[in-house]
């Protein structure tokens, strides 16, 4: 069963027990030779990268505060350590049981109106720094969607449509399929699965990626 890793940005404390239920040491490496750092190469989902680019999806869970330090800190670092050579989007994937779904649906609804980061954002804060972590109701709703710059009546008849939701069982498909474990794991281009969230092993695994690239 899925559940949240102990991610320490700075501390680079990793859940092994995660990388052992995959049947994968901490240490593996991908059978790419020029590739480096711990990370996994799933041999069943294609490649997407685009060379000079690296794209990085964080299947990530609102209330979970490891994925909330993650996109809070090392979002950033990772921006400021590779500036354009990098996109990151999170992917809602909740392993917190009992939970509403309402931040996803909010997240992924402002996704569509183009506001999806500015709403990730307002949402870890909202849970984790301003402790609201029952009911987002209507008028809360509101004050949040108005602070990201939407309409709140155009917002809440894209949530009522149901597209949200669906967005969001896509999406914990896609982390099913790839077999994420933990909260917050990484995957980079499509197919490389970085589960030891620490900085010095994501930017060893990017700039190995980018490296590469300069060599073809």
């Amino acid at each position: 069963m899925t559940h949240s890793s102990k991610w320490g940005w700075r501390g680079a404390l990793v859940a092994v027990g995660a990388l052992l239920a995959l049947g994968t040491s901490p240490g593996v490496s991908a059978a790419t030779p020029e590739l480096k750092g711990k990370f996994e190469v799933l041999k069943d989902e294609k490649s997407t990268h685009q060379p000079g680019k690296v794209k990085l999806i964080e299947f990530a869970d609102f209330y979970c505060p490891h994925c909330h330090r993650f996109d809070s800190e090392g979002v950033a670092l990772l921006k400021k350590e590779f500036g354009d050579k990098i996109e990151v989007t999170m992917v809602g994937f909740p392993v917190f049981q009992g939970k509403l779904p309402t931040p996803f649906d909010m997240y992924e609804q402002a996704r569509t109106m183009g506001k999806g980061d500015e709403m990730k954002k307002v949402l870890f804060r909202t849970i984790h720094t301003e402790k609201v972590t029952g009911v987002l109701d209507r008028s809360l709703r509101e004050v949040l969607i108005k602070e990201v710059g939407l309409d709140p009546k155009a917002f809440e008849e894209g949530m009522s449509s149901g597209k949200p939701a669906k967005a969001l069982e896509e999406s914990k498909k896609w982390g099913e399929r790839i077999k994420v474990q933990q909260t917050p794991t990484v995957l980079i281009d499509g197919n490389i699965k970085v589960e030891q969230i620490d900085p010095d092993n994501l930017k060893l695994v990017i700039h190995s990626i980018l490296d590469a690239d300069k060599k073809k």
